[in-house]
Parts: structure tokens; sequence; C-alpha cells
């Protein structure tokens, strides 16, 4: 399903990460870990919902290249970055909504990839691509993640 998103800002941790040889799925995992036990949930300030965002973005080429990854949530303001976390802007725009539906992280790969198989149909602005993890990320074999694809 199409949308148009409008420009949203984000504090969280990233890394520098890309999908060959499987790398992605090492850092993701380890990104994912520092952000729970490390509590950054609770450090970012003027937060726009309790929902964290995973985003992808700073393509160096599209999905076979490197990329930025950002485990965060959505701010009001950039203005209070706490040090040690990352503040971005993202422009808004034309994007594709896909949700995973089952065991996450499992769900989760299986969505992306589908989108990796169908990226010259899509056609991918390579912005920023990410996943919403909301109340219903949590649900065992029940769980829902929202993703969405930048696109043309």
């Amino acid at each position: 399903m199409e949308q148009n998103l409008a420009d949203f800002k984000i504090i969280g941790i990233s890394i520098e990460s890309t999908n060959e040889g499987g790398q992605s799925i090492e850092d993701m995992g380890k990104l994912w870990g520092q952000f729970y036990s490390d509590g950054i949930s609770d450090k970012i300030p003027n937060k726009t919902s309790n929902e964290v965002y995973s985003l992808f973005t700073d393509y160096e080429s599209d999905y076979t290249g490197k990329y930025t990854a950002i485990i965060g949530h959505k701010v009001e303001s950039l203005r209070k970055i706490p040090e040690g976390l990352v503040g971005r802007e993202f422009k808004g725009g034309k994007y594709i909504k896909l949700t995973a539906k089952g065991e996450m992280p499992d769900a989760i790969v299986k969505i992306w990839k589908k989108v990796w198989k169908d990226d010259e149909k899509l056609k991918r602005r390579y912005t920023v691509d990410f996943e919403v993890y909301g109340e219903k990320s949590q649900n065992g074999a029940e769980s829902e993640v929202d993703v969405f694809i930048a696109t043309e």
C-alpha cells in the first residue's frame, strides 16, 4: 500500500553495516542488544510515541552496498541529542507499506528478502527505509511490524 509520509526526526543509536555475507543480521542483533541493555529508549527526550524505529539510510549504492542503521524513536525536536546518540531528520515522500507477520526477527528477514528480490519493480529511492515496532511487535508468532520502503 502506497502512502505519503511527512518529514520526521529520529534520535537513537547507529551502526554502519552491509547485507553482504549476512553481516547485517549480526550487526543488527548487536545494535538491538545495545538499545535494550543500555536503556537507550529512556535516554531519548521529546519522543512522539513509544514505537521503536529501525531505519536504514546513507546507502552507498543499493541493498548490496554499505548503509547506516539507526534504532531509536521519532522525536519532536533535535535540539537535545544526548551524548553517544545520533539525531537525524529525514524527508518524507512516497513509501510502500508492508507488514511483517509472525515470529521476529524471522518475519522481518523474510520481508527484506522479498523487497530485495523485487528491488527493480519497487523503484526504490534508497533514501531511508524503516521498520516500526509498536504494540503488536512482541506477540510471538502473532507479531506484526510495519516496514516502509521509500519509492519514486
